[in-house]
């Protein structure tokens, strides 16, 4: 499953926002009636994804050394700081201010695909950050390769 595209929502009065039906199929598949979300390292935004990718990410920190700073550093970060977000049966959230703080969000949020997981930005923040994004792509287009491992496919 892969999450793709940009939608844009409005936060209602009550605090809620909608998940786009897109996404929230995608989670449905897996088995999931919602996600996790938690404060970017890089932006002020804020990662989603689904249980399954949130304990992948713990493994990959319990990998590391016990006795290692670091170790604290991403637990604390990231496990710490994460939410889990069920859908209502209308298909909405419920974003805490803690975390629409970090975004920088107020009244819009836009829901944005990356693939596996997806991004939750306030609309204009994004937009800034997608120019900066696609001039660094374009810098850097010779290190994506496209691996033949298609069926005869280039």
């Amino acid at each position: 499953m892969m999450f793709l595209s940009s939608y844009e929502n409005k936060i209602d009065k009550k605090g809620r926002v909608s998940v786009p039906a897109a996404f929230r199929s995608n989670l449905n598949s897996m088995g999931y009636n919602g996600f996790v979300t938690y404060p970017s390292f890089n932006h002020p935004a804020l990662e989603a994804c689904s249980q399954e990718r949130v304990e992948q990410l713990s493994n990959t920190i319990d990998s590391l050394n016990p006795f290692e700073e670091k170790r604290d550093y991403f637990a604390t970060s990231v496990l710490s700081e994460s939410e889990n977000l069920q859908f209502d049966t209308e298909g909405r959230v419920s974003i805490s201010e803690k975390l629409l703080k970090h975004a920088k969000i107020k009244n819009n949020v836009l829901f944005v695909g990356l693939g596996k997981t997806f991004q939750i930005w306030e609309p204009k923040n994004f937009e800034k950050f997608k120019a900066f994004a696609r001039k660094k792509a374009f810098q850097n287009r010779s290190n994506l390769k496209w691996e033949n491992n298609q069926k005869g496919e280039k």
